[in-house]
């Protein structure tokens, strides 16, 4: 197991767009990467803005998910290397915390003898991250639709394919963390029948239109009675960018996971243009500071390279 070291490129996903809620999910051309080897000490270096103020010892949550998957491998846990960075900020909805266990996992696997399958890595990592929207995103890339197993421990039934040709996505960020604690907080325990037959109907639709490409039904496939209108009021301008976004160049909107960062899907620069200004004229109606990203959807998933010491 000695003298290798792995580097593990993950995307950054979303997820739930709209109305599948824990179900959806997206993968970015936003990336982290971690870099693992065998060590005599453990050393976690986080590199960059984004990973500032995580845990640089075994309270990480890289080192604990790898010492993990050694664990559940029968094999000893091993002082590890651990060297980190990541383009996409943290709890912002970006699937920061899926990416960095999709990205312990598969290199603590190599580094182990992949007694593992990729299968089996995700459904270690959709057990750890509670749902396999953004889990299943960053493993495999592109959409994945999936849910839960009902009964723990079988392999996660998911369905994956490319994203539409043409689909862009203008990403939204504002300038403050969610935690997805708080935002799951603030949802009812119970639904209203009405409510729950509207997203399974908008959610069927939504996946139907992704994978026939069918951009022109986006925008009423999106809309969603579960989650965004309980979290409206944690992200400010929230409403109005679900609400009017169609009406300036958008395909659909929608909060990406528990938020705060805020989704509009386009297809042309036109549509862009029309985009940026409506969104820079909500987020400074609400005095919220923000940042934009043009992301394409990633088709790859998680990408491994070895090298030999």
């Amino acid at each position: 197991m000695n003298g290798r070291r792995v580097k593990v490129t993950i995307p950054a996903t979303t997820a739930n767009l709209g109305p599948g809620f824990d179900a959806l999910g997206m993968a970015f051309q936003l990336y982290s990467v971690v870099e693992m080897e065998i060590s005599e000490h453990t050393t976690v270096e986080m590199v960059g803005e984004e990973l500032q103020g995580t845990p640089t010892d075994k309270n990480n949550l890289l080192y604990k998910v790898a010492a993990g998957l050694f664990q559940e491998a029968g094999l000893a846990i091993p002082e590890l290397a651990i060297r980190a960075s990541s383009d996409a900020p943290l709890t912002r909805g970006l699937g920061s915390s899926a990416a960095a266990i999709v990205g312990a996992l598969v290199a603590a696997n190599h580094l182990a003898g992949e007694p593992f399958t990729r299968e089996q890595l995700f459904e270690k990592a959709t057990r750890l991250e509670g749902h396999p929207d953004n889990a299943g995103a960053s493993m495999f890339g592109g959409i994945i639709v999936a849910t839960m197993p009902e009964v723990p421990g079988e392999p996660i039934p998911y369905v994956r394919f490319s994203a539409p040709a043409g689909l862009q996505t203008l990403v939204v960020i504002p300038e403050f963390m969610l935690s997805t604690e708080k935002a799951r907080n603030v949802l009812p325990h119970v639904y209203s029948r009405e409510d729950v037959v509207y997203n399974v109907g908008h959610s069927s639709l939504l996946v139907a239109a992704l994978a026939q490409g069918r951009l022109d039904l986006m925008g009423r496939a999106m809309s969603d009675r579960l989650h965004q209108p309980y979290r409206a009021k944690l992200v400010p301008g929230l409403n109005e960018i679900l609400d009017k976004a169609t009406e300036h160049g958008a395909l659909g909107a929608a909060l990406s996971g528990a938020g705060p960062t805020i989704l509009c899907f386009f297809s042309s620069d036109e549509e862009l243009e029309k985009l940026r200004a409506f969104v820079d004229r909500v987020m400074k109606g609400h005095d919220i500071s923000y940042r934009v990203m043009i992301l394409q959807p990633d088709e790859n998933g998680v990408q491994v390279e070895i090298h030999q010491r």
